[in-house]
């Protein structure tokens, strides 16, 4: 668009943000740019309008950001509490399984861990072990 800047407080990057403004408006309008004109004896009062709606777009913009921002946080919050209460039932089973096991067994799996080998031949064709429920249940005995 060949329209002139005649503001002489205009600089240049606002001159071309107005002018970039009006194409693209045009260009969503689906209108030609030389049938959407600005009078240049107001042109400081369209550039203020172009500011404003400009303004307005980036509030937008940061509103939803912020909203699905919050959305975000909520969901991740929900899930830093879903993993923190497995992590502790997961702490009560190993301190349950700890507590059950021989010390043969913990030593066993003590030189496991530190070697890095898997089960030795003897536990891997053995049934696997109760869950903590049932060692739980079956160590309590009758309760009357």
């Amino acid at each position: 668009m060949n329209s002139p800047c005649y503001s002489v407080a205009m600089d240049l990057g606002v001159c071309q943000l107005r002018n970039f403004s009006i194409s693209f408006l045009s260009s969503l309008l689906g209108t030609e740019t030389s049938s959407v004109k600005l009078d240049n004896s107001s042109s400081g009062a369209s550039v203020v309008a172009i500011d404003n709606k400009i303004e307005q777009a980036m509030d937008l913009v940061k509103s939803h950001l912020m909203y699905a921002v919050r959305e975000e946080v909520e969901v991740l919050k929900e899930q830093i509490k879903e993993l923190i209460e497995r992590n502790s039932q997961l702490e009560q089973e190993n301190n349950l399984l700890k507590n059950l096991a021989s010390p043969e067994q913990l030593a066993q799996f003590q030189v496991q861990v530190q070697s890095g080998s898997p089960l030795p031949p003897s536990t891997q064709g053995a049934q696997p072990p109760a869950p903590p429920a049932q060692l739980a249940a079956q160590n309590s005995g009758p309760s009357a």
